[in-house]
């Protein structure tokens, strides 16, 4: 490579702290659509009754989602991580854009044909999921942890920040004529724009910063083809030698076998995160003193602790990095299904609001635990495949979750 980065020392390069910025508000836009949808669930619930949408909705998603990271994951190499990310970003726009459409033209009305055509806009919502979040991942794994930590930190202020607004509209429309509609399509309407600013930051912003740059230009020397057309934005031209592109990498399945306790580690928290929420935060904790708020406020705890789990390890001596210590700790979170099950049936939402602190806590903590010590020792091109892994196991434990959380209807009157 033409350029000196092999003398230079990314700490101290330019731009470190807006990158991470920049990186969090991506992070932000790869989850704030579908989180939007969960957070106006009691929109959903009031047009469609019958149809379990917090379920339904997120047993459509994940299928679509886990199908296309297999597929990009397979072929993550040769794809280039630009186009893969815009391609993602847009797609998030549009089909956000076209929910209130669909609302807009149906008039908020029910029935069988609306629902399909919300299940095929989630569909697109799950291709953008993996096109996104498997590419950003892999793209962050290849620099420094901070980059990553703040990307994952993104997706956590994306359920702060919806939650917060629902809670808002939620008061602020609850006596009005048709309050729950408008407050939902207030709602979109605010997804579609942070989804519109992502396009542009990736687009213009993100792949000219120095620190971004470098680390690219690093992968490049190491013989990583994805960063290409980043680095061609960015004014540089990616000047490989034979010996570059001949340079020998692991295979998927090396890299898999040498992180399998990473990757099983990610299956096992989101098997257990999306058995619980969000559908048994819906159906399954009952009537309390919060009546119709209950849910939101539910999800709006489990949000905001989950924020806090994944910047808890920015303090070092709260980073857990021993390999057995993290299986231990995501072991032990599996202790929550029994206590989850008692609080809704004998406790009361004091009790309930405490348990989905920990929940949330959990959840981030060891998400940002597992990414940020595993994709270490290894050369750009291996960082960014052994990430795209990383993401199937969480997308297929995410899947199995959702699947699993249907078991929570069992016994209950109507559970189908």
């Amino acid at each position: 490579m033409a350029d000196n980065y092999k003398n230079q020392a990314p700490e101290k390069l330019q731009g470190k702290y807006k990158a991470m910025v920049v990186s969090c508000i991506l992070g932000i836009g790869s989850l704030v659509s579908w989180n939007s949808l969960l957070t106006i669930g009691d929109y959903y619930y009031r047009v469609f009754p019958d149809y379990h949408p917090s379920r339904v909705l997120i047993f459509v998603y994940l299928p679509f989602a886990l199908g296309t990271i297999l597929i990009l994951s397979y072929h993550e190499s040769k794809i280039s991580t630009r186009k893969r990310n815009m391609i993602g970003y847009i797609l998030f726009t549009v089909s956000t854009f076209l929910l209130i459409v669909l609302d807009l033209t149906t008039k908020g009305h029910g029935g069988i044909g609306p629902y399909t055509g919300i299940c095929a806009i989630i569909a697109l919502f799950g291709i953008a999921d993996s096109a996104v979040r498997g590419g950003m991942i892999g793209d962050l794994s290849l620099m420094c942890p901070e980059l990553i930590q703040s990307f994952t930190g993104g997706l956590a202020v994306a359920g702060v920040i919806t939650s917060a607004f629902r809670l808002i509209t939620k008061a602020a429309f609850e006596k009005s004529h048709d309050g729950l509609r408008k407050g939902a399509m207030i709602f979109l309407a605010i997804s579609t724009f942070i989804e519109f600013l992502c396009v542009m930051l990736y687009a213009y912003v993100f792949p000219k910063l120095p620190i971004v740059m470098y680390y690219r230009r690093k992968a490049a020397s190491e013989g990583s083809k994805t960063v290409s057309a980043d680095l061609a934005v960015a004014g540089i031209q990616s000047q490989l030698t034979d010996d570059d592109l001949n340079n020998e990498r692991l295979s998927n399945r090396e890299l898999l076998l040498q992180n399998i306790d990473y990757a099983v580690n990610l299956f096992l928290v989101y098997v257990l995160t999306l058995s619980i929420l969000p559908g048994f935060l819906y159906e399954n904790t009952g009537q309390h003193g919060l009546g119709a708020w209950y849910a939101l406020v539910l999800i709006a705890v489990c949000n905001w602790w989950d924020l806090v789990g994944r910047y808890a390890p920015l303090v070092k001596w709260l980073k857990l990095e021993n390999r057995k210590g993290l299986v231990v700790a995501v072991l032990a979170r599996f202790l929550l299904v029994p206590a989850f099950y008692f609080t809704a049936r004998y406790g009361d939402q004091g009790w309930m609001i405490m348990l989905i602190s920990i929940f949330g806590f959990s959840n981030g903590y060891l998400t940002v635990c597992i990414l940020t010590t595993a994709p270490k020792e290894y050369t750009g091109p291996e960082k960014n495949a052994l990430g795209n892994l990383l993401v199937i196991f969480i997308t297929g434990g995410a899947f199995s979750g959702s699947a699993l959380g249907w078991l929570w209807l069992i016994g209950k009157e109507n559970a189908f």
